[in-house]
């Protein structure tokens, strides 16, 4: 009799071990699926399908700091090319400025007044001269409000040469809660302004 309940009491113990070892396998199991499927919904809700030419293409989103440097650099490489590439035409300038003015605060709008009423628009409609801006490089600090530095060349192009002049800017750029068809990126140039603005030469017409 004895033996029959060390027998029994041996056969209860192998089953709890096995039942411990089940609910931990199964609590496992379970955790590996919730995690697993958590994984996939959060890669998917960064995939983006695009249809192109009949065809399905799928793309990736990522972070918007991880493209942080990219953009403030194209934000500001875009606010100095519609700010200073001008043709002589009243409209087109308001236009192009215009839309510059957008991506900047009141600094840059202070500046296009000053330019204004210095008769500098009008002088280029009346002599003709097409300006053109190649931004060589920007330096920019790595905290916001980011701070940058613009070096670009301007070039003032008559019927006859064309005039280079040396420009070199600054400011700080501020990040928006929100994004607009008039300022794609989300970002104000504040505090711009002019540190150099000088001829440095003549260069073969384009």
């Amino acid at each position: 009799m004895f033996s029959q309940l060390k027998n029994i009491d041996r056969a209860f113990q192998h089953i709890k071990l096995f039942s411990v070892a089940f609910l931990l396998v199964c609590t496992l199991g379970t955790v590996s699926v919730v995690y697993w499927s958590f994984t996939m919904v959060k890669e998917s809700q960064g995939r983006v399908y695009i249809l192109y030419n009949g065809k399905m293409l799928e793309a990736f989103g990522a972070q918007r700091r991880m493209n942080m440097p990219v953009e403030l650099r194209d934000h500001i490489r875009t606010f100095h090319s519609l700010f200073f590439t001008l043709d002589p035409d009243e409209k087109a300038i308001a236009a192009t400025v215009g839309k510059a003015l957008y991506l900047a605060d009141g600094s840059a709008k202070s500046a296009y007044d000053n330019l204004r009423e210095a008769g500098y628009y009008n002088n280029l409609i009346s002599a003709n001269i097409s300006q053109k801006i190649e931004v060589d490089s920007i330096q920019m600090g790595n905290e916001a409000p980011y701070p940058f530095t613009c070096y670009a060349t301007q070039k003032l192009i008559r019927s006859s040469s064309t005039v280079l002049r040396k420009l070199v800017t600054r400011g700080r750029v501020r990040v928006l809660d929100s994004q607009t068809d008039h300022n794609p990126h989300g970002f104000l140039i504040e505090g711009w302004e002019t540190l150099v603005n000088t001829d440095v030469g003549k260069g073969a017409l384009p």
